[in-house]
């Protein structure tokens, strides 16, 4: 498969993108569960609520993010996927952080939470046939392929990871 070309998402998650150079990104998305959940798994239920300057968000608020994301980049794909070229709106994370109240909830029910999703997606992309993969929509005013929800999902994965990974190491 090829990565999707610049004109296939908005400019601003080309930084998400870059962060992915494997091209079997069906692959990709499952080896990423490998990285990432022993990292989450090891992080104390005690450090879960922690707020690490300049950060606002906690570490269960930033899991939660990545599973709100999942949600709804892989809604788009899928919409886009089936043909439906219903543009969709945009999200606004800073609303869907406070209001989802992650920190009321274990971080390991959080980890799993994330990881079920995941495995769902890949299953939902290995089955996508070729031509569903270069179908695109609009989402948030801006047109987005199918194959760039699936990378943006992993680069979005691996970006703030990184920075967990960089907060805990503190």
């Amino acid at each position: 498969m090829q990565r999707p070309a610049s004109t296939e998402y908005a400019a601003y998650y080309g930084k998400y993108i870059e962060l992915v150079p494997e091209t079997d990104i069906v692959a990709t998305l499952a080896a990423q569960l490998d990285e990432m959940l022993p990292f989450l798994r090891a992080i104390p239920e005690s450090q879960g609520n922690v707020r690490h300057a300049p950060y606002t968000w906690s570490i269960k608020e930033v899991v939660g993010h990545l599973t709100d994301c999942e949600r709804v980049f892989g809604y788009r794909a899928l919409r886009f996927a089936r043909g439906d070229a219903t543009a969709l709106p945009g999200f606004d994370e800073n609303t869907f952080a406070p209001a989802a109240e992650s920190d009321r909830w274990p971080l390991a029910e959080l980890v799993a939470e994330f990881e079920a999703l995941r495995r769902s997606h890949v299953l939902m992309f290995r089955h996508l046939s070729d031509a569903a993969w270069s179908r695109s929509g609009e989402a948030n005013n801006n047109r987005v392929s199918v194959r760039a929800a699936a990378y943006i999902l992993v680069g979005h994965a691996r970006h703030h990871t990184a920075i967990l990974r960089n907060r805990l190491a503190k």
